[in-house]
């Protein structure tokens, strides 16, 4: 970074038509072989030169960037990072930034770097990327609202692969205009917290799984809906919901589906993946098993096909889609109980699951339903977030590496062993590369379920977790009565969900396993690690519930499953207070709605917008879906007509059809517009790259996460499995039926009695007396021995 020098000018007041950049032409030479308040910038393995030319755009001064040889990196020039050079801005306020530029690759971007007050200079986002152009040309981009702490901006044209840019005449101007108070239009309440409505009509089926569809319906699986009865009959079922229409179509389902991986393909269709073989017995032989088969849902014909199988069972896998739309899973059970080691590939070129000798092995035991984060270079970020029991051996969270074939773990997680099913998020937007992670518990200790939140910033060279906010305290449904959570207590079963106003809204939980529903919500802003409380679900929503974005900007909630096989069948809709705001603005045209990346999409919207995002359509299960992202599309605005610039980077969204909307300053969204973000060029991007040659930009990557403290794991030996407890639900299946869960471990509050024990279950709705299973009686639940948990003489006798 250059020194500071003299002030060429006073820094000017931010406002509205005043170009905040100093020197913007070049015209001022600098103390060494650079402009004054410009600097040489970038990073990697890359030969390059700088050079300042008289083939100006303006004035006789203009500076060239080239790369000859590239291995990675990029090379750039910026205003330098002192107060005296860089451009001062205001918190939340947004910059018109143009350039005039030519260029003989397609691989630049507009780079914007932030210095925050207290963190210092760092990367903020990449802002557009500038097509090929052999004449003098323009580009324009708007920035997104200045995060809260920032103070001065630099920023530049990034070359990142063989070529030139030549740019000239920068400007920076602030955005005028102050955006109305919005009009609340409904009451106090709902401006401040939103609202929550049951809807008349029931989820027909028991669904844990929900999956936003590419034309807004909802795919809803249930299988045999953790329901023995169904299962034995072989009764298995989803149900396709239609939002606008308010109505449910039963749809025929060929297997167990209890407990499946899935997730959206870059076509649009759902690749389910494993689920139920068996449930466990009896007499301990088996626990849960996972079977091999998978299946694509067609949201056109509304019909499941099966594809080839699996190499290994998965009964709670992960699925993870990459940028080039393949899709990892990880971890579950396997066909005889125990843990999965094989890590599974399905290619998209091919539509199939490869072979077990086509993929990468570490042999590792990610557990089940682990999440597993795409970054922006390709790994996955495992963020700790999983179902049953304690987390991996270690820290809890790692990075793995496909290609090189590693784990390496990261720092930081609290609590990693009582983080069953927590809740972690890509925040928005996912230039940002932010992750946070929600509450937890855990089932075979069964403690009070936490309040913990960690945030870990994967842009650092080497990302650790820190602790985040606690969790806001609702009330617990305890068979007493509702009271206000106390202490420490917080809530497992956690559905976060990303909001179009960039906000992380959660909901739903419970104290204890599969018991003591918490109703409370909050949103998260992500500006200001803040969580702020709005109104709760009035529906219990513990074990195999959902929660997800539709596209009307509104949240749908659905299932609860306690311990007592009962079903929760209310859907809950949440209206977010920005609904209550005043008028929503429209998308009133897409110009083409197939997208690639690195482009620049036009669509007209009816009145001033101050952010347009991508959202990727829900796919969610026990509080997991790693693949939820929001993605920033920077804009250049005229009037109502706006384009829109594409991340180059297909790691940051992953091919597939997502959510357009559109969003005024005062966080009120548009309804969204669906679109199709593909490697693969659309009719118009074609036609007006025809006489520029192939000028597609490649993926822009940064040098993130690359200085990890610990060190990388190599794979272990080959193994079959990993060993797993056939109670690995935390339920005892030795009293009942597999559909009940009679907890392995009673919560600490419960004393170690027969009479405390029975009255718990009867008090969450056991339908007692229930039949032992053998002769074994590890909970003391039938003292007389007469093959009845719970009966008269056993202790509090049946309601």
């Amino acid at each position: 970074m250059a020194a500071p020098f003299l002030l060429l000018s006073a820094p000017e007041a931010a406002q509205a038509g005043t170009n905040l950049i100093i020197n913007p032409g070049f015209e001022t030479a600098g103390s060494g072989d650079m402009p004054a308040c410009w600097e040489k910038s970038g990073w990697g393995d890359n030969d390059f030169t700088f050079t300042t030319t008289a083939d100006a755009h303006s004035g006789s001064k203009a500076v060239t960037v080239a790369l000859t040889r590239r291995v990675d990196g990029d090379r750039k020039a910026m205003m330098t990072e002192t107060p005296d050079c860089a451009p001062h801005v205001t918190t939340g306020q947004q910059y018109d930034l143009s350039v005039w530029y030519k260029s003989t690759t397609a691989d630049t971007a507009v780079t914007l770097f932030r210095h925050d007050t207290t963190a210092g200079w760092q990367y903020w986002t990449d802002l557009m990327n500038p097509a090929v152009s052999a004449a003098w040309n323009k580009a324009e981009v708007r920035t997104p609202p200045v995060p809260a702490g920032t103070d001065q901006l630099t920023w530049g044209v990034s070359v990142y692969g063989v070529g030139s840019v030549t740019t000239d005449d920068y400007t920076a101007e602030l955005v005028g205009g102050t955006p109305p108070d919005p009009a609340c239009t409904g009451t106090a309440a709902e401006c401040q917290d939103g609202r929550w409505d049951v809807l008349p009509a029931q989820n027909p089926v028991r669904s844990m799984h929900s999956v936003v569809l590419k034309n807004g319906k909802v795919l809803l699986i249930a299988g045999s809906g953790n329901n023995t009865d169904n299962f034995a009959a072989g009764s298995f079922t989803s149900a396709v919901y239609d939002p606008e229409a308010g109505t449910y179509k039963v749809i025929p389902t060929p297997d167990d589906m209890f407990c499946s991986g899935h997730i959206q393909l870059s076509d649009g269709r759902v690749l389910v993946l494993s689920g139920n073989k068996a449930y466990p017995a009896a007499d301990g032989s088996h626990g849960y098993e996972g079977y091999r088969h998978s299946y694509v849902f067609d949201p056109d014909t509304e019909t499941y096909t099966q594809t080839n199988d699996l190499n290994d069972g998965h009964w709670y896998p992960s699925a993870t889609e990459m940028g080039n739309g393949d899709v990892m899973s990880f971890g579950g059970l396997r066909e005889d109980s125990t843990g999965s080691v094989t890590a599974e590939k399905w290619s998209a070129a091919q539509n199939n699951w490869l072979p077990l000798s086509q993929v990468n092995q570490t042999w590792s035991y990610w557990g089940l339903y682990p999440s597993m984060i795409l970054m922006q270079d390709g790994r996955l970020f495992y963020s700790g977030s999983h179902v049953f029991g304690n987390g991996t051996p270690g820290t809890g969270s790692a990075v793995y590496d496909y290609d090189a074939n590693t784990v390496t773990p990261i720092n930081g997680l609290q609590n990693k062993d009582q983080r069953d099913q927590s809740a972690s998020v890509l925040l928005p937007p996912a230039q940002d590369q932010r992750v946070l992670t929600i509450g937890g518990g855990n089932i075979e200790s069964n403690p009070d379920a936490n309040r913990l939140t960690d945030l870990i910033d994967l842009k650092q060279p080497n990302p650790a977790y820190s602790a985040g906010p606690l969790l806001p305290q609702g009330t617990v449904d305890l068979p007493t009565g509702t009271v206000p959570e106390t202490g420490v207590q917080g809530k497992m079963y956690v559905s976060a969900v990303l909001l179009p106003d960039g906000k992380v809204l959660e909901t739903g939980g419970g104290l204890h396993n599969r018991a003591d529903p918490v109703h409370e919500a909050s949103i998260f802003d992500p500006q200001t690690e803040t969580f702020a409380s709005v109104a709760a679900d009035p529906q219990a929503r513990g074990y195999h519930s959902s929660a997800f974005l539709l596209p009307d900007g509104r949240v749908m909630a659905t299932g609860d499953n306690p311990g007592n096989g009962t079903w929760n069948h209310n859907v809950s809709i949440y209206t977010p207070a920005y609904l209550f705001k005043g008028p929503r603005p429209q998308i009133t045209s897409v110009a083409d709605s197939h997208w690639t990346y690195g482009s620049t999409q036009r669509i007209t919207v009816d009145r001033t917008i101050a952010r347009a995002e991508l959202i990727r359509p829900a796919a969610v299960t026990h509080s997991s879906d790693p693949n939820q992202r929001f993605i920033d599309l920077p804009m250049t605005v005229n009037g109502t007509t706006i384009d829109l610039n594409v991340t180059s980077n297909p790691n940051v969204a992953p091919p597939g059809w997502y959510m357009l909307f559109a969003v005024d300053a005062n966080g009120v969204p548009s309804v969204a517009k669906w679109v199709h973000l593909d490697a693969q060029a659309s009719a118009t991007a074609l036609r007006s790259t025809a006489s520029a040659g192939a000028d597609i930009p490649s993926p822009h990557i940064h040098d993130f996460a690359k200085d990890l403290a610990n060190k990388p794991q190599k794979p272990g030996k080959k193994r079959t499995s990993a060993s797993v407890d056939v109670h690995v639900s935390g339920c005892d299946n030795r009293y009942g039926t597999p559909d009940l869960c009679v907890p392995t471990v009673f919560p600490g509050t419960v004393k170690s009695t027969t009479a405390a024990r029975c009255t718990w279950l009867s008090r969450h709705d056991f339908q007692l007396p229930l039949k032992v299973n053998g002769t074994a009686d590890p909970l003391r639940l039938d003292p007389n021995h007469n093959g009845l948990a719970c009966d008269r003489t056993d202790g509090e006798a049946p309601r």
